[in-house]
């Protein structure tokens, strides 16, 4: 039996070379910490939070519209507050009509 086969020492310097060259790039495609697959994964994460981060910058904007429309007209927050709050002035009677 010939044993020269397994015996790393005997083996050509181009195979040693290709086996450390593909242990490198599994190492730094699927193992590393900063592995390609990772560095995908977190891009993926980086686009979802800054599509979040305008949506919420859109809302922003909008509530801020609301806020000084609030602001600026008295009589709206007035209505407001009598018809989602069910807040009255003082002496007022307020009635709740049920429909059923």
């Amino acid at each position: 039996m010939n044993f020269q086969y397994l015996n790393p020492l005997r083996w050509k310097k181009s195979f040693l070379a290709a086996i450390l060259v593909g242990f490198v790039a599994v190492w730094f495609l699927f193992i590393d910490t900063y592995s390609l697959y990772t560095r995908y994964e977190l891009n993926q994460r980086k686009a979802e939070l800054e599509q979040r981060t305008e949506q919420l910058r859109h809302e922003t904007a909008e509530l801020e519209e609301k806020l000084e429309e609030l602001e600026a007209n008295p009589n709206l927050l007035e209505r407001i507050a009598r018809e989602e709050y069910g807040m009255r002035k003082p002496g007022e009677t307020v009635y709740i009509i049920k429909e059923d």
